[in-house]
């Protein structure tokens, strides 16, 4: 793919483009042979082996599963990371402070306009009261892309305090604000939010249909809620979402590669079959992408005594979760 530098104004012009000019019965995936009706020359890093996802109104394809950015691979280690990410057809990477974008953009050196980039700077956002006006999570966003040397971001999620039902609604509409103004000024091509509080969540898609994109845990526990369910609100409001910690931190995993490689796979099968998340997770290592890859191949429905594994194996997870991370049981009943 040849690259291209984009200005502002050009890419405002084609956002707006793009959003008048959405196909009626656009599939929501698409892969290899796949459908005949989608034109793949439109999705970013396109890789016949690999599925893409509508992300909602945003209206682009997304690969099937993304790169998550908490990561304890050192730059070396992240360029072989994003490498084979390429290789295999993802298309979106998430880079959670200043820190990890930098490192992420070092990694795309060259090959920056083969993936989407969502980007969200936690420690300057309203979980700290210095930041809960628009104004100061524009400011914010504005040094992180010029520390970054970018024009703007594909993605910019704010990330709110946990639960953000905490906060005001005052501040929810600031927060709002910025995402609309950094939109409208191209700093952002699309825009949304990131919590772990699901009932606020569902109250924010429903009322603030600016809101695109969302971010929330979603392990091998999560399912639909019985009742009042975060997945008819994505599906009504049209909002695409990003599943985060789906190895609930690598409370999954035993220490054995082999099981973990398997239960790894299991785990993103599951997650794929309830056709809800895109799942973004952290990465270690280059041979996590090609388990990746594997899991991909693989049918979507577990069977019988695969889902008898995937049980054990999430109860020992839920045993295992560290006090940091006990909030991912709120995340059972999405």
């Amino acid at each position: 793919m040849e690259t291209r530098k984009v200005t502002r104004r050009q890419f405002i012009r084609d956002g707006a483009m793009v959003a008048a000019g959405v196909a009626a019965g656009l599939s929501t995936t698409a892969k290899a042979a796949g459908s005949q009706a989608l034109d793949t020359s439109k999705i970013l890093n396109y890789n016949p082996d690999m599925e893409y996802r509508r992300l909602g109104k945003a209206n682009i394809m997304i690969s099937a599963v993304g790169l998550g950015g908490h990561s304890r691979a050192n730059e070396e280690e992240r360029h072989e990371i994003v490498s084979r990410c390429l290789d295999i057809g993802i298309n979106y990477i998430d880079s959670t402070g200043s820190g990890e974008l930098r490192r992420d953009l070092k990694a795309l050196a060259g090959r920056r306009e083969r993936v989407y980039l969502g980007i969200s700077e936690t420690g300057r956002e309203p979980r700290n009261p210095e930041y809960r006006t628009a104004n100061k999570l524009i400011e914010v966003l504005d040094e992180m892309l010029r520390g970054a040397k970018l024009d703007y971001t594909d993605i910019w999620r704010i990330t709110m305090y946990e639960p953000g039902g905490r906060h005001t609604f005052d501040t929810s509409c600031e927060v709002v604000g910025a995402l609309q103004k950094a939109k409208k000024e191209g700093k952002a091509r699309y825009v949304g939010l990131s919590s772990h509080d699901r009932r606020w969540f569902k109250f924010m898609i429903e009322y603030f249909p600016e809101l695109e994109v969302v971010l929330f845990p979603f392990t091998t526990m999560s399912k639909a809620a019985p009742k009042d369910s975060l997945f008819e609100s994505l599906k009504k409001c049209d909002v695409g979402a990003f599943g985060i910690k789906p190895f609930a931190a690598a409370s999954l995993f035993t220490g054995n590669p082999e099981e973990d490689d398997r239960r790894g796979r299991l785990a993103i099968r599951y997650i794929l079959h309830s056709n809800t998340v895109i799942p973004i997770p952290g990465i270690g290592a280059a041979t996590e992408v090609d388990n990746l890859a594997k899991a991909l191949m693989e049918r979507r429905e577990l069977d019988v005594k695969e889902r008898a594994e995937l049980e054990t194996a999430s109860g020992e997870m839920w045993a295992n979760l560290s006090p940091k991370y006990q909030w991912l049981r709120e995340w059972e009943y999405v």
